[in-house]
């Protein structure tokens, strides 16, 4: 049976076509869909997009972004847990390589993905240790550019402690050497002055803890020893010391 469609009804289907055509155009495919849910996932539109770290910030989480953006060997200075201008050039280039909004801050979608594709950053990446530093040993690990003294045992840092060096005529000695002298109330036999919690390993240089360290920070310097101002944390650690026990002095 012939039926006969008015010009209403062909009016009304060709805006329903229409609409439908326009609908399917303007619509996310599946793909796009899961990938924006993905991405966000429980934190919500704004935790995603809101900036974690940029410049001017500081802390461990810097240290972490820094030692994973080391790994991928796009960041090549010292992890230092301060965002400054090469931390976020560094970021920018990550963003730009994997399609990311280029801020050169860190978001939770950036640090999502610099997490998926690097691993947990060890002691050693997070605080510049020298490669001796990393044994199955404990080491006494003396960083001359941050001015810490950090005990190392089987590669983790169990107690880090504020250091002082050797004067310009007088240098500390850097290299790596063995703890064969302890002391716990040696007094200088040159300067006939104290060295509590003496730990020597190379020659007369020792580390040891300063009163004047303690007193006047680093107003002052050594003769060549290492100086330790904090008296409780030195103790411990010469506790924990042996003979034979390495010691690292480098510049990180």
């Amino acid at each position: 049976m012939n039926v006969r469609r008015t010009p209403v009804a062909m009016l009304l289907t060709a805006i329903l076509a229409l609409g439908l055509s326009l609908g399917s155009m303007l619509a996310p495919s599946s793909a796009q869909a899961t990938t924006t849910s993905t991405s966000v996932g429980k934190t919500g539109l704004h935790t995603a997009y809101k900036a974690l770290y940029k410049q001017g910030s500081s802390g461990i989480g810097v240290r972490r972004v820094q030692a994973r953006l080391k790994e991928r060997r796009i960041y090549g200075g010292r992890v230092t847990g301060n965002y400054g201008s090469k931390t976020a050039g560094a970021v920018k280039i990550f963003q730009r390589n994997q399609h990311l909004a280029v801020t050169g801050k860190v978001n939770q979608r950036t640090l999502d993905r610099l997490r998926s594709m690097t691993h947990t950053p060890t002691d050693a990446k997070l605080y510049n240790l020298h490669r001796n530093c990393v044994t199955s040993g404990r080491v006494l690990c003396v960083d001359k550019t941050d001015r810490r003294m950090r005990y190392v045992r089987k590669g983790h840092i169990v107690r880090s402690i504020d250091a002082r060096f050797g004067c310009s005529n007088n240098k500390s000695r850097q290299g790596t050497f063995k703890v064969y002298r302890k002391s716990r109330n040696h007094v200088s036999s040159i300067y006939h002055t104290p060295m509590p919690y003496a730990m020597f390993f190379s020659g007369g240089q020792a580390v040891h803890y300063s009163s004047d360290f303690a007193a006047r920070g680093y107003n002052g310097c050594s003769h060549g020893c290492v100086n330790v101002r904090n008296k409780s944390s030195i103790r411990w650690v010469f506790d924990q010391i042996r003979i034979n026990d390495r010691v690292v002095v480098y510049r990180s």
